[in-house]
Formats: C-alpha cells, structure tokens, sequence
C-alpha cells in the first residue's frame, strides 16, 4: 500500500510558512552588474596564489576556530584589540546571530538591506521598518517615537544604505545611539551600524566612537571589496558585546581557505586601495554620463552602485538583459528604479551604450 503523502506546510513554524527565501538567482550574462561585487579579485600579488593553495594540503584538518591570524590583522587595521572582532561566514550569519543572541523588536529603515527583515522573521522575532523620508535619509522623529513604543533590542543601520547608495546623516545615527544608550534610557539597544560599503565612502566617523558608547557594534565584510566568494564579515564591538554573540557561534563557521585568502588579501594593501580608487572613479564618471541620457534619473552614491531611476523598469532591465547586461530590477521596492554595480571601465561603457540606446 502506498504512503501517505505527507504535508509539511503542516510541519513548519508559522513564522516561517509565510517567508520567501532570499532571491539570489544566477543568471549568465556578458556584463554582469547586479550584485554589488567587485569587477576586481581581492586575492592577487606574487606568491599570494601559492600560500593559499598551500592551504589545500590541510584541508584535512578542521580551520581554526577563533580565525586568530585574520582577526589579528584585522584589529591592526582598524586599531582595536583582537578581542573587540568576531568573524563570521559574511555579514548574514552574523545578523543571524545578533538576533539569536539578544531578539527582538528588530528595528531598521526600508528600504535597506532585506535580511534584517528575512531573519528577524525566521527567527520569529518582530522587524519593524520605519520608511526613510524624501531624501533617502533616516526620518529620526518616526525612529525616536518608534524606539519609546516599542524598546528593539536591536537596530539596523546600513550606512551607505542598499539600495539607495546614500551614507545617512552622521547626526541622525548618533541621535539614535545616544537614545538607545543605557546612560540615557532603561531600555538600552544595540545599534548596528552595517558599514558594508563604507571602503567607497571614505567615512570612517563611526569606528572611534566604540569607546564612547557601549550600545554601538560596527559591522564590516570583504564581499565589496573584491573577495565575496570568501564570505567574510566582521563585527567589532564592545568585548561584552563580542562574547555574547560568540556563545551563538557555530564552531569552525569560516572555513582555512577562505581564512587565508583573507590574510593574503589584506596584507596587500596597495592593490586593495588601488583597485578601491578605481571603483570610486568609475562610479564618478558613471554618474555624470547617466545623468546626460534623457529619461534616467541617477541618485548621488557613497557606494559602489548607482540606483536610478526610469519611466518603465521592467521593460529596461528586460531590454539591458536581452544586450547582455545584467543589472538589478527595484521596482518592488522603489517604484521604476532599478540599480547598477560600478563595473570596470571596459562593462561601464557597454552599460551606459545600451543604455543611451534604450532610453
């Protein structure tokens, strides 16, 4: 006699019956500029090749746990103690563990970074999502009144902001931390300052400010920057703060090879910051020429993406697509706006020649 069918609808939790998966899907295409990565590989330099595929005769042997040669270098770098980093498999799993670690309400701007909202709710935590206001900026009155109602543990700030490009008014974050401050409030929150894109800023306004306030975590990754295969994120933070998260950490969560891809990588400064300077000045010229063509609005960017936007999205990504270049289509999150990765000089040309035709 044949089984049963089984339904596992029924199985699942109800918080997670109603959650779409993140949409990452791989679509080939000639000019790539979809998904915030860098047209340049972080991992290069002679000899760099071969002390990476070194690793691979280890690969027997578990990596280790508390990542300390990468996080030793990334503490020289941004001039804390090693203890004040924890690593993490990209900034996802880090989220992923901030809100294991201490729940919700998980407050944060829309439109931003979606897995704030993704794994709030997988982990059946309340997100909350205060629109920005006209400017793409933080409406701080909506975010104060909202912190006194609802008292979030947690607060999700990413700043330059994905996908609208822009670094939020350093004033407006500091108000949010120094209301959630536990010298100012009894019901203290973490501020989460997610600076994913902070290399093509050049601000760095919050990082000092670590010791000044308990409340503010700072969260960094190597994805932009030319190593998102890797996926490597990092917090930095108190070292209470720090601790805490790391008793939700899955052990041996970031792999030697991409360990010591890391440390390579960042050992080569110059090429890093070379490649960095060429992203911005694309972005630069990326920008004037956008806003010659009749039809196409590009906003100001800190990032290394514009969004910008048209009178009909789907029907100019469908058209960039058929041409053989991949963009990122917003328009369910920002109406007729779609958004582009600074490519290299070569893609950003054939970008905006297709383009120009289009509009």
């Amino acid at each position: 006699m044949p089984e049963k069918e089984m339904d596992v609808q029924k199985l699942l939790k109800p918080n997670i019956r109603s959650l779409r998966a993140y949409h990452a899907e791989e679509i080939p295409c000639r000019v790539k500029l979809d998904a915030n990565e860098s047209p340049y590989s972080g991992v290069r330099g002679q000899g760099s090749e071969v002390r990476v595929n070194k690793t691979l005769q280890l690969l027997n042997r578990y990596p280790d746990p508390q990542a300390k040669a990468l996080r030793k270098l990334m503490a020289k770098e941004l001039k804390v103690k090693p203890e004040n980093i924890l690593h993490g498999n990209g900034s996802d799993e880090l989220i992923y563990y901030l809100i294991t670690a201490f729940g919700g309400p998980v407050l944060y701007p829309v439109p931003t970074f979606s897995m704030y909202g993704i794994i709030s709710q997988a982990l059946n935590e309340k997100g909350i999502g205060i629109p920005l206001d006209s400017r793409f900026d933080l409406d701080i009155d909506k975010i104060i009144q909202t912190i006194k109602k609802n008292k979030p543990k947690l607060i999700f700030l990413s700043s330059p902001n994905n996908p609208t490009g822009n670094c939020f008014s350093s004033d407006r974050i500091l108000k949010v931390i120094k209301a959630t401050s536990s010298h100012i409030t009894r019901h203290p929150s973490l501020v989460i300052v997610d600076e994913a894109y902070q290399p093509f800023s050049g601000k760095n306004e919050f990082l000092p400010l670590l010791d000044k306030f308990k409340n503010l975590v700072i969260m960094r990754t190597l994805s932009k920057i030319g190593l998102a295969g890797l996926r490597l994120g990092f917090l930095i933070a108190d070292e209470e703060i720090i601790h805490a998260v790391n008793t939700v950490r899955l052990p041996f969560n970031v792999n030697a090879l991409s360990q010591k891809a890391a440390v390579e990588a960042l050992k080569n400064k110059k090429q890093m910051h070379t490649n960095i300077s060429s992203i911005i000045s694309e972005r630069k010229r990326l920008l004037k020429e956008m806003k010659k063509i009749r039809g196409v609005t590009p906003y100001p960017s800190d990032a290394n993406f514009i969004l910008f936007k048209v009178k009909n999205a789907d029907t100019i990504y469908n058209s960039l697509l058929h041409n053989g270049v991949l963009i990122r289509n917003m328009s369910g999150v920002i109406d007729n706006c779609l958004r582009v990765t600074v490519g290299t000089p070569k893609e950003n040309r054939i970008f905006l020649h297709k383009l120009k035709r289009l509009s």
